[in-house]
């Protein structure tokens, strides 16, 4: 008689149940949504982690011996053959010309006593601008956001670098006073090829201390910070005499420079001291780009 038990075919050797992984790559290919958000969720886990929290922390006490940025242009350096040297020496907020504060505030950041880290009201306008023209016409930088990418960051612009400018913004804003970002600002941002800092750039540029800048001077330092390797700060070339000229428009809009510089009025305003705009109209535009279209129109 035949058996008529198990009429099932033979399994083959290689019809194993799947593995683990295989299993896995199924369930993300029919849940593409969820594979989706799981995928961000642990890249916002992995740049939290990433975030400097205990660098941040020391900026209260300790200057910064050398920033990213000053790494990656001895990297560039380096890949082209070319030898580079820094030029920076740091001074106290107290000993940097209230001419040079001033300006840079005004021509980087005019909000900068009024937000925590980041202008809304100008990523708004930079958004409509750069959609309006289909180009990356307008940032919004603030100053806090241009520290937290010469500290830790690059100059890349892409959009992971800049959820990282985020949260490392808002950090420096809780740890540090506004007076001691625009310390560390003035000290470490780049003013020309291996220039960092305000100290640095008054001496190459002017032969004389932060502390002694005129009003002219400082001016063209604020002007050539959107673009520093491209421009020097003493040359008379039309970029720098029309910014400086756009910076000092808009520092006579409110009411500075309204006194000559003296010994005695040398350091800068405290934030309760500064003109502060009390709402986004009043704010005087602050972006690289909206001086360059200043210029254009020939104001």
């Amino acid at each position: 008689m035949v058996d008529d038990g198990d009429m099932s075919p033979a399994r083959s050797p290689d019809s194993k149940k799947p593995s683990r992984i295989q299993r896995v790559l199924r369930w993300m290919k029919s849940h593409k949504a969820k594979t989706a958000l799981i995928v961000l969720g642990l890249f916002f886990v992995y740049e939290l982690l990433t975030v400097p929290y205990f660098s941040v922390i020391m900026l209260k006490t300790q200057n910064p011996v050398e920033t990213a940025l000053m790494r990656q242009r001895l990297r560039e350096a380096e890949r082209d053959g070319k030898a580079f040297k820094i030029a920076q020496r740091w001074v106290p907020l107290s000993r940097i010309s209230k001419n040079l504060v001033d300006a840079v505030i005004v021509a980087e950041d005019g909000m900068f006593y009024s937000h925590g880290g980041v202008d809304w009201f100008e990523v708004r306008e930079s958004i409509e601008k750069n959609i309006d023209e289909r180009r990356a016409a307008r940032g919004a930088s603030t100053i806090t956001q241009q520290l937290a990418k010469n500290l830790y960051l690059s100059t890349s612009k892409d959009p992971v670098r800049k959820f990282k400018e985020l949260i490392i913004t808002l950090l420096l804003e809780n740890q540090l006073s506004k007076s001691r970002i625009l310390e560390i600002y003035l000290n470490v941002i780049e003013w020309g090829r291996g220039v960092f800092g305000v100290e640095a750039a008054a001496q190459i540029y002017f032969g004389k201390s932060a502390s002694a800048l005129s009003l002219d001077e400082a001016l063209r330092l604020a002007a050539v910070i959107p673009s520093p390797l491209r421009h020097r700060a003493s040359d008379n070339s039309r970029y720098v005499l029309r910014r400086k000229e756009i910076v000092l428009r808009r520092m006579q809009g409110r009411n500075m420079p309204d006194q000559p510089q003296t010994k005695e009025n040398s350091s800068s305003l405290t934030p309760d001291q500064y003109p502060s705009p009390t709402k986004p109209t009043d704010a005087i535009p602050v972006d690289s780009t909206d001086m360059e279209e200043e210029e254009n129109n020939g104001l």
